[in-house]
């Protein structure tokens, strides 16, 4: 993962319900209107967040995540870390196979978040929980 400098107190927001990850993506565009990416930028970044909120909520039983701008010697950005106290993740290479799902969905939601940002970083073992750190960098 590339180092960023934070710009300001990162934002948290609990996940418990659906009204949180209708928090989530509102709270992940206003900072990324705030960061100056680019309005395709925003969307990818505020889908992907959608999607990890929701695995966040579904999956992980609940958890957290920050918000934060951040930039490096080039550009700005946004990182965004969600954690869960959850069941992790027994096969993370398959999880993060497109089409891959334990919940009836189309199992896009951990690979297809992974191709909307720039950066993206998963911790995860069985018992522990999952924390997965992602970063959309300005054009």
């Amino acid at each position: 993962m590339t180092a960023g400098v934070d710009l300001g107190a990162p934002r948290t927001q609990a996940i418990r319900s659906d009204e949180d990850v209708v928090r989530v993506r509102q709270l992940v565009r206003t900072v990324a209107v705030a960061a100056k990416l680019s309005l395709v930028d925003q969307t990818k970044l505020v889908t992907a967040a959608s999607e990890l909120a929701r695995n966040t909520l579904v999956y992980g039983g609940g958890g957290t995540v920050e918000v934060s701008t951040v930039h490096n010697d080039r550009r700005r950005g946004v990182r965004i870390v969600f954690a869960d106290s959850g069941p992790g993740i027994a096969d993370l290479e398959l999880a993060l196979t497109d089409g891959y799902t334990t919940g009836g969905g189309l199992g896009l939601g951990l690979s297809g978040a992974r191709r909307l940002v720039d950066e993206f970083d998963i911790r995860t073992g069985v018992g522990e929980g999952t924390t997965i750190t992602v970063t959309k960098w300005s054009r």
